[in-house]
């Protein structure tokens, strides 16, 4: 059994890899080829413990997340945990990764499949809204996929939008990095927005002029009280396009719209039905992510298997 580290991880395989292994699960959930109880999602006030296994053919993993949205007052991350990845066929243990740096590259290239195939033709600025660690990763390869020059980034406390801006010439030396003083600043000049907070209440203005023609990417809401987009945003939609069906149990950016009759159930399909059979879409698109161990297994196959042969990781257990 190895460890991997977030460093052995980032090593592993290259982000448009990871995205391509993403998007490969996507077609895997439509086909059904895959075991997936439902995660185990345990609420204490504002905290959150996740618990979630799925198993594929050949490999199965169990990750334990947490969510402590308190957590960056005290100077640590709001996401932690741990990632087990067991051989499919013996049930060994075999690699431990770093959960919150899979967990951060495999969210970031859910994003990132759904810029590849909804994003407008002519994208080449990106706006973050949310400079948090998965800030980081969602303009890493966001702006990868679609060869973005410029990205936007928005966060209420701006000096955490100046260390992002700072951070991410590591990961991105060609592309063009700006200050969005408002959120309305970024939406003027970009062509994708990506939300990345754990708000309450949208993130974005309730203005359809500001809101049209862009592609969304709905990455923060998790809990049924939580939304970043405003009612404007659904005005313009013809489809909602969802990673899983969980989504619209668990998400407020769905749930709410839902309750409201701002849309209906037959506006909402999976990213993965559109990939199977690409459909004419509307200028204004949204893609609403909350994650799924399919793509931690997925993700985690992929950067053992690119480890192992690169020699990377710590043998823990002889």
């Amino acid at each position: 059994m190895i460890y991997l580290t977030e460093k052995d991880i980032l090593e592993a395989a290259s982000v448009n890899e990871v995205v391509d292994a993403i998007e490969a699960s996507m077609l895997v959930y439509e086909r059904k080829q895959f075991l997936m109880p439902d995660r185990m999602h345990i609420d204490s006030g504002d905290n959150t413990m996740l618990i979630m296994p799925c198993f594929i053919d050949d490999y199965f993993v169990t990750k334990l997340v947490t969510l402590f949205p308190g957590n960056p007052e005290k100077g640590v991350p709001v996401l932690n945990g741990i990632v087990v990845l067991n051989d499919g066929e013996t049930g060994l243990p075999i690699a431990l990764l770093n959960g919150p740096a899979l967990t951060a590259l495999r969210t970031a290239a859910v994003a990132a499949v759904s810029i590849r195939h909804l994003a407008p033709p002519d994208t080449h600025a990106i706006g973050i809204v949310g400079a948090g660690v998965q800030g980081f990763y969602q303009a890493w390869l966001g702006s990868s996929v679609c060869n973005a020059t410029d990205i936007y980034i928005h966060d209420v406390y701006p000096e955490k939008t100046a260390a992002l801006i700072d951070k991410l010439p590591s990961v991105v030396p060609d592309v063009n990095l700006h200050k969005a003083a408002t959120a309305e600043d970024l939406l003027e000049n970009t062509q994708v927005v990506i939300t990345a907070t754990t708000s309450f209440e949208p993130v974005l203005p309730d203005n359809e002029k500001l809101l049209k023609g862009k592609h969304f990417i709905g990455i923060g809401s998790y809990k049924p009280a939580v939304r970043e987009f405003p009612r404007a945003l659904f005005n313009l939609l013809e489809t909602i396009y969802i990673d899983t069906d969980h989504a619209l149990e668990e998400s407020g950016d769905l749930i709410v719209p839902l309750e409201n009759d701002w849309i209906t159930k037959d506006q909402i399909t999976t990213l993965g039905k559109y990939l199977k059979k690409p459909t004419p879409r509307n200028d204004t698109t949204f893609f609403k992510s909350v994650g799924m161990a399919l793509f931690d297994v997925c993700a985690a196959k992929l950067i053992y298997e690119k480890a192992t042969a690169k020699a990377l990781g710590q043998k823990i257990i002889p």
